[in-house]
């Protein structure tokens, strides 16, 4: 059985190397990735700095599970995306999954249950490459209400164990690629941004760290984990978190999503 599998990736592998460089590289790239893991759909994502993400190829069997892409992902929701928060890390290489990545609460925001379910997403594995500085290229691979199932252990070893020859066939494809914005200046930190919109949108004046933890809550980080990413006390987070929901005039992290989601599309760092 080994030898078969092996006598079936090799022409595959061979034609996807033949491709490189031409418009139908993807085609070849998703067929050798599909024999050794079946997906229902497959996204590559180019992430630059804080830049709003370009997406290069997509395939799908079930079309709903990109409906949302264009006009909530791409429209600020990425920001909050575990993968997005992978590339802001830097020299990101190799396959990660998700919800291994995912922050402690994930499943309990406002983008999991309004976002990611929408899209009947189950699982997501991702191959990173960094392609230059501060780019990342992503192959998203995905199973969602087609299949009705997510990747069991075996599927998610067959990728990783062909993890750098993937990732160098897409340095290789996309080497030439440059961000249409990549001469912009880099954007205001996040949290300055968010404090700009919340002051001009509502008159809601937040402090640097008020800011800081509003976005570790979008993002799906319990106060546990907040502190372990601040370095302070479980108390000093739950003094943050009074303070935030008191200027913000709610009393739940289910207020907190209403008020802030709507503004992300103007926290994206494209225009």
């Amino acid at each position: 059985m080994e030898l078969v599998i092996r006598n079936e990736y090799d022409p595959l592998l061979a034609s996807t190397i033949m491709a490189l460089a031409t418009p139908e590289l993807p085609q070849h790239f998703s067929r050798l990735v599909k024999h050794l893991t079946a997906f229902d759909n497959l996204i590559i994502i180019a992430y630059h700095g804080e830049q709003r993400p370009m997406v290069l190829y997509r395939e799908y069997t079930d079309p709903v599970v990109y409906l949302p892409m264009d006009s909530q992902y791409l429209g600020g929701a990425y920001l909050l995306d575990p993968f997005y928060r992978e590339h802001l890390r830097g020299g990101v290489e190799g396959i990660r999954r998700l919800m291994d990545v995912a922050p402690d609460h994930f499943r309990r925001t406002h983008y999991y249950k309004n976002y990611y379910q929408q899209t009947t997403l189950l699982d997501e594995i991702a191959i990173f490459t960094s392609l230059t500085e501060g780019v990342t290229l992503t192959a998203c691979l995905g199973r969602d209400r087609s299949s009705g199932k997510p990747f069991n252990k075996r599927e998610r070893e067959a990728v990783e164990q062909h993890a750098i020859t993937l990732a160098g066939l897409m340095k290789k494809h996309w080497q030439d690629y440059r961000p249409q914005d990549a001469m912009k200046a880099a954007p205001a930190p996040l949290e300055e941004r968010l404090q700009g919109v919340l002051k001009q949108e509502h008159r809601i004046r937040l402090s640097p760290r008020q800011a800081e933890v509003a976005l570790f809550i979008l993002r799906g980080h319990s106060s546990l984990s907040i502190s372990l990413h601040l370095g302070v006390s479980l108390q000093t987070v739950k003094v943050f978190r009074r303070q935030l929901y008191a200027k913000c005039s709610i009393s739940s992290q289910a207020e907190l999503f209403a008020l802030l989601m709507p503004l992300f599309a103007r926290l994206t760092a494209s225009e």
